[in-house]
């Protein structure tokens, strides 16, 4: 990863591609706060419903830094271009993307089980104003592949197989990333509050191996019954380190 970039919001970002960055940290003097909805928003209405929230508490849009998204179903390749290109605008439009860059953190994820029927905001962070606040961040959610090439497909891992060798090999890989953007973001296991898993396949093979041997366990794991957002991908992650949520 590379060197963390300062954003006008109270946080810093590792670059990423142009729907998301790899992830987001506080700087000195704020402290990331996660505001999750009692239900899913579509797009445009739960991002107004977070504007509304961060005007109350007194916060610009810019510190808008992180967010989940829920989707019906995972999108071929063209079509989350598609979805992108409409929540990018409504980034650019608020002032959070600046030169094409995007510092915001992001997952996106399909539930199995009542999906909403169209995109929308599941929950998202912002920043505040806090004097000697611990550190706090947010990793983006990554599937196994690849993220800034030409598509998905072409180099996910195991494309296709979904015996539990290839979920097994699936999941290392998405640990792996998870643990490069913590690097970069300062950050280790033993520092996050949350760590969520999104997959329809059954983790409890990895429990005692690969999660266990991370020492990821001893605060337990999020598992949401839910797909990665791209047809063909299988498994995802994402992880935070907050002090301070709640439910909108």
């Amino acid at each position: 990863m590379g060197q963390l970039v300062e954003s006008a919001g109270g946080y810093r970002f590792i670059p990423g591609v142009s729907q998301y960055s790899g992830g987001v940290a506080s700087t000195d003097g704020h402290a990331i706060v996660r505001v999750q909805l009692e239900q899913p928003l579509p797009l445009k209405t739960g991002m107004d419903r977070a504007a509304q929230i961060m005007k109350a508490a007194g916060r610009p849009l810019t510190a808008f830094c992180a967010c989940e998204l829920r989707s019906p179903a995972p999108f071929t390749e063209q079509g989350f271009k598609d979805f992108n290109s409409e929540y990018v605008a409504i980034l650019e439009d608020w002032g959070v993307i600046r030169g094409g860059v995007n510092p915001v953190a992001r997952s996106n994820v399909c539930p199995k089980i009542d999906p909403p029927k169209v995109p929308g905001l599941y929950a998202f962070c912002y920043t505040v104003e806090a004097s000697e606040a611990p550190a706090s961040f947010v990793v983006s959610g990554s599937g196994e592949a690849p993220e800034g090439k030409t598509n998905y497909r072409d180099h996910a891992i195991r494309l296709g197989d979904i015996s539990p060798t290839a979920i097994k090999e699936k999941a290392n890989w998405v640990l792996g990333e998870m643990e490069r953007r913590l690097a970069a973001l300062s950050g280790r296991w033993a520092d996050t509050t949350a760590v969520q898993v999104y997959t329809v396949h059954d983790i409890s093979p990895l429990m005692e191996t690969e999660f266990a041997g991370r020492g990821i366990l001893p605060r337990g794991i999020i598992w949401h019954y839910n797909r990665p957002p791209v047809v063909d991908l299988e498994f995802e992650m994402d992880c935070r380190r907050i002090h301070r949520e709640a439910v909108a």
